[in-house]
């Protein structure tokens, strides 16, 4: 089965765990990882992290894995870190679903 992303909902959608790695060779979403005993998306950007791009095209890349508008996925938490918290806006127990079957996607290869 794999871990299983802690996606906590809030009142306006749901906030994802997310461990960034700036500076890659592409961006993608590349699955859930153990990070400090909590499960999180771990996610690559070719962006450097200076003045808030890593975090704009973490945004992006979000919103275009789930199929949202960008407007809707924004770095909540850990905006010089590389864990963040990402708040997703929408309907939580959709968006939740959303991530899972997009995390099973992933994992199915």
């Amino acid at each position: 089965m794999g871990l299983r992303l802690n996606v906590r909902h809030t009142a306006t959608g749901v906030l994802v765990p997310v461990r960034l790695t700036p500076k890659s060779g592409r961006d993608e979403v590349v699955g859930v990882e153990d990070f400090g005993s909590e499960a999180v998306l771990k996610a690559r950007v070719r962006a450097v992290p200076e003045n808030g791009r890593a975090n704009q095209s973490l945004e992006k890349l979000i919103a275009k894995w789930l199929g949202l508008p960008p407007s809707a996925v924004k770095v909540a938490q850990g905006g010089k870190s590389r864990l963040k918290q990402v708040a997703i806006d929408g309907a939580p127990d959709a968006l939740t679903e959303a991530i899972e079957s997009s995390v099973a996607a992933l994992r199915a290869g």
